[in-house]
């Protein structure tokens, strides 16, 4: 078996497979406009405030040009990864259960400013490389974490060690410290339960960020000598890291269409198809059943008062849906939660668990719906899985599409555009054009 930390810090950036690399890239970007998104967010006006008090140092957070907003590496981590969660369109992996790149990347552009982690910048290519491996690291840590647990516990628990892993490799660190900062990063990594956050929604989401912050101190520790090893994830379960180097889940990650929960996506799939099928628009709709698995079931909110109980809610994304052939981040914001139709949409569906949803779960996430219309006629739709899986996985045009949809609305075309030519040519210009795009603020709704 290839040794996970061996692995980590000594695979050759040039063997990374092609495709891989530029999925990378698309990643970054994705990730990058649902953060821009999140920065118009409550959630993310918070902890930009706090990270400002508590964290104050000398990087300059994204998506503000404010010079008070510096803070330290860790506050960086902490905010940005905070920030991307707070609007629910990041990417994410089935078997994970939850998302590798948002705990992940903010932890690696804290890292590759911070001169105690990395004293001269990284490569533009050293950059992507360690991003490409920490997904590859988080995919494993994750099933690993999932499969010797009892509770099913939110990303930023294994984000942690992922973040650790990947700032260890960006920084050159040695196999001693690494092995240390990955047993401290799990040790205190937030085992906070997902579960939870689903039946109560709030701005705690899915520990994203504080996974991230705990990924960088962890590597601070071990740096000062802090002793943590083993983490029991990576050296006490040997089954889960077999196929590191031979299978890439950087090629098994999904991508969401919707800024919502990916459990709520199959039924507005399933209710989109459903609307197709009758050819008439919600005015005539009567009720919504929708079968689907449990998870998506415990999504109860119907009447969401704030973003986050939008976010994670089956009921109310699939009356947007409906309303407007669609969900964008405009729709699940604050300031439009309280729109009285959509509220009154909702309140006609009807939810029940599947036995067929169930058995597929968390491989496959199943739902269909049944629209009844006044008239007295009825349609259900076919199974629905979300789009954009790694099955049938978005182009890279589609990607792109999003991005610009996303970040356009949030920080303006023109911003939209610095980032996304930074992130191609960050292998050759580096990550200074990057940081430089991400000096930007975002714009209020209209």
């Amino acid at each position: 078996m290839t040794d996970p930390i061996d692995f980590m810090l000594t695979f050759t950036g040039a063997d990374l497979p092609a495709d891989v690399r530029a999925q990378t890239h698309l990643a970054l970007l994705d990730s990058l406009g649902i953060a821009a998104a999140g920065r118009r967010t409550e959630l993310s006006r918070i902890v930009y405030a706090m990270t400002q008090e508590e964290y104050a140092g000398t990087l300059p957070l994204p998506f503000t040009q404010t010079t008070d907003h510096r803070v330290t590496a860790a506050g960086y981590a902490l905010a940005l990864g905070m920030t991307t969660d707070a609007v629910d369109g990041h990417d994410g992996f089935n078997l994970a259960k939850g998302h590798i790149g948002a705990p992940l990347y903010p932890a690696l552009l804290a890292a590759a400013q911070d001169t105690t982690l990395c004293p001269d910048m990284p490569s533009g290519s050293d950059f992507i490389t360690a991003l490409a491996l920490g997904y590859e690291f988080g995919a494993r840590c994750s099933i690993a974490q999932h499969a010797t647990t009892c509770d099913f516990h939110t990303s930023g628990s294994w984000g942690a060690v992922t973040a650790a892993a990947a700032i260890c490799r960006l920084a050159n660190l040695s196999p001693q410290i690494t092995r240390h900062a990955l047993g401290i990063a799990e040790y205190h990594g937030p085992r906070s339960q997902m579960m939870r956050v689903i039946d109560h929604p709030t701005m705690l989401k899915d520990g994203a960020g504080w996974g991230s912050m705990t990924g960088v101190l962890s590597v601070k520790l071990a740096l000062k000598g802090f002793t943590g090893a083993p983490a029991i994830t990576v050296e006490d379960a040997p089954d889960y890291w077999a196929d590191l180097g031979s299978r890439w889940y950087g090629r098994e990650q999904y991508y969401k269409p919707y800024p919502v929960c990916r459990w709520a996506q199959p039924p507005i799939e399933a209710a989109l198809e459903a609307q197709r099928h009758l050819g008439l628009d919600h005015t005539h709709i009567t009720k919504i059943e929708i079968e689907t698995f449990h998870e998506s079931l415990r999504l109860a909110t119907v009447t969401p008062q704030l973003s986050d109980e939008a976010q994670y809610s089956t009921a109310f994304p699939v009356a947007l849906a409906l309303i407007h052939g669609t969900v964008g981040p405009q729709h699940i914001a604050d300031h439009a939660i309280q729109d009285p139709i959509a509220q009154a949409l909702a309140q006609k569906i009807v939810i029940r668990e599947s036995d067929h949803a169930n058995a597929a779960f968390p491989a496959r996430r199943l739902a269909r719906v049944t629209l009844h219309t006044d008239d007295g006629h009825h349609v259900t739709s076919a199974w629905q899985e979300p789009r954009w899986d790694h099955t049938n996985p978005p182009s890279a045009a589609e990607l792109r599409q999003k991005f610009d949809d996303i970040a356009t609305a949030s920080i303006g075309s023109k911003s939209a555009k610095h980032i996304e030519t930074a992130i191609d040519a960050i292998e050759l210009g580096g990550l200074p054009p990057l940081y430089q795009a991400l000096s930007c603020d975002p714009l209020p709704f209209a």
